[in-house]
């Protein structure tokens, strides 16, 4: 009887933390789990007013057929690994560096107003730093740009020329992130052992050399795990970011699957090919997510469960 009782006044004093926690496990049941009953659309010539659960034409999978014989769908899918490597690629480095450069201020002060100047851009949403970099950005009053000409350089139309397009959304992602980023890289940082930068120190390395072989060895870990955990995002572009910020005219390199899919959905009212299409995205990336984390546990020991 011991062990229920034990287990019972665990209960009891944990219950406020369940009651905390319902809301978000709610939303996740109803709008995550609840809604993938609609994926039987992409087997169907859906027509909305028949209903999700009326009589629908069964047309197998004649609408994935139909979904990869489009013209576009081969640039989509490569503008969206290449967004999403360019920014995994880039959200690993530029934290890192930043980590590493702040790591050597010793003012606590001046240390915490960089902190907080560059954590700022994460906690506003893209809707906010789109028209912030809209305005910084455009060819003819942007600050960039007015920059860029007192060097001798021509204005760039940097959302709306479809080679610059891909590479601005990469920087800006990295401008948004990589102070919060950082912040996993200084917690490692803070672990490393002092002893061994004395020893590094006795040895006659300089701060260059202890870096090279003091810190990044001991950030080697933590950082193949955010790169392996980054493999599973390979198809996410990020929709907010991009759809607040792109136009047809870059279609050909700023187009992701999750903007295409929200065209023919929302705007086409094509909801078995949008269904399809999502459908496929999220079989990819369940199979980059389990391998992500086969991968995180036999490189670096690191488990979910």
């Amino acid at each position: 009887m011991q062990p229920k009782l034990l287990r019972s006044d665990r209960f009891v004093r944990e219950f406020p933390l369940y009651l905390m926690i319902l809301p978000a496990v709610l939303l996740v049941a109803i709008y995550s789990y609840g809604s993938m009953g609609g994926v039987i659309i992409a087997f169907q010539k859906f027509i909305p007013a028949k209903g999700l659960f009326g009589h629908q034409q069964w047309v197998g999978v004649q609408n994935f057929h139909t979904l990869f014989s489009m013209p576009n769908i081969g640039p989509v899918i490569r503008n969206t690994v290449v967004i999403a490597l360019g920014k995994m690629i880039a959200g690993i480095i530029v934290p890192v560096a930043f980590a590493l450069l702040l790591n050597e201020i010793r003012s606590r002060l001046a240390k915490r107003v960089f902190q907080t100047l560059v954590y700022l851009p994460h906690f506003l949403s893209w809707v906010i730093l789109s028209g912030i970099l809209i305005n910084l950005l455009s060819p003819s009053e942007g600050f960039v740009n007015i920059l860029l000409s007192k060097i001798g350089i021509q204005p760039i139309f940097f959302l709306g020329n479809a080679h610059a397009f891909p590479a601005t959304m990469v920087v800006s992602d990295v401008w948004k992130t990589f102070g919060f980023g950082s912040v996993i890289y200084l917690a490692a940082l803070a672990g490393i052992n002092p002893a061994l930068y004395e020893a590094a120190v006795i040895d006659g390395a300089n701060r260059w050399k202890q870096t090279l072989h003091v810190t990044l060895p001991g950030l080697a870990s933590i950082i193949v795990l955010m790169t392996v955990l980054g493999f599973a995002n390979i198809l996410n572009g990020g929709f907010d970011q991009i759809y607040n910020m792109y136009s047809p005219v870059v279609y050909s390199t700023g187009d992701i699957l999750d903007t295409f899919v929200f065209r023919l959905g929302i705007e086409q009212a094509q909801y078995s090919l949008s269904t399809a299409a999502g459908l496929f995205k999220s079989g990819v990336s369940l199979i980059f997510i389990v391998a992500s984390y086969y991968l995180a546990d036999k490189f670096t020991g690191y488990k979910v469960f």
